[in-house]
């Protein structure tokens, strides 16, 4: 991967420039500009020449040049409409032989449910800080073909994507990623490879899917809404035992108790002590006892 195949700095800025584009901050749009960066993600993702990749937020195409040079295809979803129009025109003027394999779609990635082609195995993205999190999970709950991803995200909520039960950041977030993957940091990204620079770092996460937790209810899996319902209940009021920040969830504290005791889970813990199969018990415990 050659420099003269990437976008540096004046080459992002002459994009924006030509457009009339300014980095919205209701969007999150911080752009990679640095060459180095995106040579990292690519080596980190591990991408392979048969690999479909799936972009979110590609922006004016600097991941996304790195990206096609290392996998099959890359299909870039882009929520602004100029940005999507332009990308295929910058990678044919900077990369033209790797232009068929860009496929863009212009969607809003939290909500996009159908891609065009062959389902993608792997998500690689510098993702918007306000809807990272919500941008990953409705992906992997939609998209089971992503078999393992490389996300960068605002370091703070790396933290709380990576952290295990009894962490101070561990909440909502880790727990339903855990649902799906095993995710773990991968290594931080200072503020200064962006334009706009930024106010905070960032990180890099990495995951790879794995099956839910085997929690069985007659022959099935318990249903993902119904645990994830009692993680949000669980979080909703950190300082307070499961039995008290259930009970709305469960109808009563005492309704709360007995599903606890019934998933072998002590009443007077916190949610920031369970990991995502103990959810999961708790979950198939209610349901068997008709709460």
């Amino acid at each position: 991967m050659a420099d003269g195949d990437l976008l540096g700095p004046a080459a992002v800025r002459e994009i924006a420039g030509r457009l009339g584009v300014r980095p919205a901050k209701r969007l999150g749009q911080n752009f990679v500009i640095d060459q180095g960066t995106v040579r990292r993600i690519v080596a980190l993702a591990g991408l392979s020449a048969e690999d479909d990749v799936l972009e979110v937020g590609p922006g004016f195409g600097s991941l996304t040049l790195g990206l096609l040079a290392a996998a099959h295809r890359v299909i870039a979803v882009e929520v602004d409409p100029a940005l999507a129009a332009e990308l295929p025109r910058t990678v044919a003027a900077v990369a033209p032989g790797l232009a068929p394999r860009l496929e863009v779609v212009t969607a809003d990635a939290a909500r996009v449910t159908s891609l065009p082609g062959e389902p993608p195995a792997a998500l690689v993205a510098n993702l918007p800080y306000n809807v990272a999190v919500p941008v990953v999970l409705h992906l992997l709950a939609t998209f089971p073909s992503i078999a393992r991803g490389l996300v960068m995200v605002q370091a703070e909520v790396a933290d709380r994507m990576t952290a295990p039960p009894g962490s101070r950041v561990y909440g909502v977030p880790s727990v339903k990623l855990a649902w799906y993957a095993d995710a773990r940091r991968a290594g931080p990204v200072p503020r200064t490879v962006f334009w706009p620079v930024p106010n905070v770092d960032s990180g890099l996460v990495a995951f790879t899917r794995r099956d839910p937790p085997d929690v069985m209810l007659g022959g099935a899996v318990v249903p993902r809404a119904a645990v994830f319902a009692v993680v949000d209940a669980a979080f909703s009021q950190r300082r307070k035992t499961l039995r008290a920040a259930l009970a709305g969830w469960a109808g009563s504290a005492a309704d709360a108790e007995r599903i606890l005791r019934a998933a072998g889970v002590d009443p007077g813990a916190r949610g920031e002590a369970l990991g995502v199969a103990e959810f999961a018990r708790i979950a198939q415990a209610a349901t068997i006892g008709g709460s």
